[in-house]
């Protein structure tokens, strides 16, 4: 006999009316605030983890409408309070509303589960079991399946970048270091050193102030003019004039007289600097122009400490840097002598350079080093160092733009 149903049967499918959670009878009240802004408070019916009913006692409130709230519980004669985001999800009649949790935390979730497992279990619920849920970790984080777990070609590409930019990094300053180490401990320096021209200097015949023609790094033919001076009158005719016309009427024609001279290049030369600004009274013999020949040749002289003296032998191989050129240069060492009127630990080098240096780098200050494996170590390094900061930057900031 085949039973018959009513369409009218009340029947409900057992997956329909299944909770995710079960809800228990707590000891609990919730607050929270109405869209009007009443601020109203009941007692909570039933509670889960996934949500709770409370009886509303108005019909303030909407099925759907989300509110904001706290859960206060006693324990131990100590509020405990949790605040709470739920959604009104059903309405019996003004006397029950379930409501669902929404946005609750990790710390929220634990305090909620330690609560309902201790009434289940009959437990007595403490204040130092609760803190204790709280302070542990009590959710670890979501394995990541194969698909996830697997890295893209894009981002191995960055990986693998990064790695080869930190490995350069640490090659190269490992280069810079060991090459200062060796740079301290085997190579040899030169206290100072200049480029050293052979010249003439241009003095003062009488004292007087000076004003130039030339500026430093032209060519002058001999006899052409470098410069002039004015002296007073009285200074020049003093020791000439005789005593006789020495008379007041004379000392006042003489006096605010000035006697005007020039001062001439010895040779044809260049000018490589000048002792004594423009406007500025130079006394009698005081050189004013120091003049090179063109056809000089340009040394570098060096100061070395008396302590390098077993480096420093004729013949000796040096690497020197002349300020201004970005390339280094070669040459040997061709004199030697005690720095005069220096100290007496001092020695000072004459140095021919390989390839004939210009007049015109006088006076220029250079680095000088011996190396002892000579200066292609020092190049090679260099040149190793240069490379990896190739490497590293673009083009343009390793070109230095």
């Amino acid at each position: 006999m085949n039973a018959v149903i009513s369409p009218n049967s009340n029947v409900v499918h057992e997956a329909e009316a299944q909770r995710q959670y079960a809800r228990l009878k707590l000891p609990a009240r919730i607050s929270y605030r109405t869209p009007q802004g009443q601020e109203l408070e009941a007692q909570v019916l039933d509670l889960s983890v996934g949500g709770f009913g409370f009886e509303p006692g108005n019909a303030l409130l909407a099925e759907g409408q989300h509110y904001k709230g706290k859960l206060m519980f006693e324990i131990e004669g100590i509020g405990f309070v949790m605040d709470v985001q739920f959604q009104v999800r059903s309405l019996s009649g003004g006397k029950r509303a379930g409501c669902e949790f929404h946005n609750l935390k990790p710390r929220e979730i634990s305090a909620l589960r330690y609560l309902i497992s201790a009434f289940l279990s009959g437990e007595l619920i403490n204040v130092g079991d609760l803190i204790s849920t709280l302070q542990r970790e009590n959710f670890t984080k979501a394995r990541k399946n194969g698909v996830e777990g697997k890295a893209s070609l894009l981002q191995r590409t960055k990986a693998l970048g990064l790695s080869l930019g930190i490995f350069l990094v640490g090659v190269s300053a490992c280069t810079y270091i060991l090459y200062q180490l060796y740079d301290v401990y085997f190579v040899t320096h030169a206290d100072s050193a200049q480029v050293a021209v052979p010249g003439q200097q241009v003095s003062m015949p009488r004292e007087g102030s000076v004003q130039s023609l030339v500026k430093v790094g032209d060519v002058v033919a001999k006899g052409a003019p470098v410069g002039t001076f004015s002296s007073n009158m009285m200074d020049v005719l003093k020791g000439i004039l005789p005593t006789e016309d020495l008379t007041p009427d004379n000392l006042q024609r003489l006096f605010g007289k000035t006697f005007q001279g020039s001062l001439t290049s010895p040779c044809d030369c260049r000018v490589v600097a000048q002792l004594v600004g423009d406007g500025q009274v130079a006394g009698k013999g005081q050189a004013v122009f120091q003049m090179a020949p063109v056809d000089s040749v340009a040394t570098v002289e060096a100061r070395f400490p008396y302590r390098a003296f077993e480096e420093l032998q004729p013949g000796t191989r040096v690497t020197f840097t002349i300020a201004g050129e970005p390339a280094e240069r070669e040459g040997h060492i061709t004199t030697l002598a005690l720095q005069e009127g220096g100290l007496a630990s001092d020695i000072r080098v004459m140095i021919k350079p390989d390839r004939p240096l210009p007049t015109e780098l006088a006076k220029r200050p250079v680095d000088v080093r011996i190396s002892p494996f000579g200066g292609e170590l020092d190049t090679r390094i260099k040149q190793g160092g240069a490379a990896l900061a190739g490497t590293l930057l673009p083009a343009d900031a390793a070109a230095g733009k």
